[in-house]
């Protein structure tokens, strides 16, 4: 794998519980179990959920402190940490905002339509979004569409989302029937891309493998874990999501050698 390549985990997510997968990690130990288990297997960031004592996803300004602080001792040094803002239908902006402002992580991932839902700004994302770039949080910009990507641009072009380093997340098959990606999702996504802002892609389903290989072919980044697919390339279910980014790592290796 190249250095230039981020390598995301994303082992939980807000929806999936232990009976959809006995290694699916919901306390903060077990998050940081796997992303011990995800650096050893070559990921270079997580991209974590905090859970409740129910294990529902989170965003209590403490639990994602805590979870984020854990995160940092144990395996910091080793992996980039970045905090979901996900509103999971259960939080509106000035919560998901609030969360970012309290914990201020060393990343976050925001999706553009939750954030912004209106172009007239009510909920303030544009001075949060100019906080961040001020407090250096590095900041993941959630796409769902290719029309979300050409808003994106929209947005930047009139400074509301600041021209300062950032990074962009396509996410695939989002709203396809039963949530099933495929690798061509990704190709109106590159059409509406009008700049070299770097990108990740994340994909649902059995065909996340052959997603993360296109974007690969593309020079993009990759996130693969539990949040979006519990198998393997080869339609069985993996064990843990080191097996998902080990079989990137693997894909990448052979890209190299060729």
């Amino acid at each position: 794998m190249t250095q230039a390549m981020i390598l995301t985990v994303a082992p939980n997510g807000a929806y999936k519980q232990k009976q959809d997968h006995r290694a699916l990690p919901v306390t903060p130990s077990e998050v940081v179990e796997a992303a011990r288990q995800a650096v050893q297997a070559g990921a270079t960031m997580i991209h974590t959920h905090a859970r409740d004592e129910q294990g529902r996803h989170s965003l209590d300004a403490s639990l994602n402190k805590q979870i984020w602080e854990m995160l940092k001792t144990e395996v910091g040094d080793d992996i980039a940490v970045q905090l979901t803002t996900e509103a999971a239908r259960i939080y509106q902006p000035p919560a998901q905002m609030a969360m970012v402002r309290e914990v201020q992580p060393e990343a976050v991932s925001i999706a553009v339509r939750e954030l912004l839902p209106e172009d007239n700004d009510i909920y303030g994302a544009q001075g949060f979004f100019h906080w961040l770039a001020e407090q250096e949080i590095v900041c993941q910009y959630i796409l769902y569409s290719a029309e979300d990507v050409q808003r994106y641009h929209r947005l930047k072009a009139a400074g509301v989302i600041p021209s300062v380093p950032h990074h962009l997340l396509f996410v695939l098959g989002r709203y396809h029937a039963q949530q099933q990606s495929s690798p061509d999702d990704l190709l109106p996504f590159l059409a509406a891309h009008q700049d070299e802002t770097p990108w990740m892609v994340c994909a649902f389903g059995a065909d996340e493998h052959r997603c993360a290989r296109l974007a690969m072919q593309k020079g993009g980044d990759v996130r693969v874990g539990f949040e979006n697919n519990l198998y393997d390339q080869h339609g069985e279910l993996a064990a843990d999501n080191s097996v998902l980014i080990r079989q990137v790592v693997a894909e990448a290796k052979s890209r190299t050698a060729l």
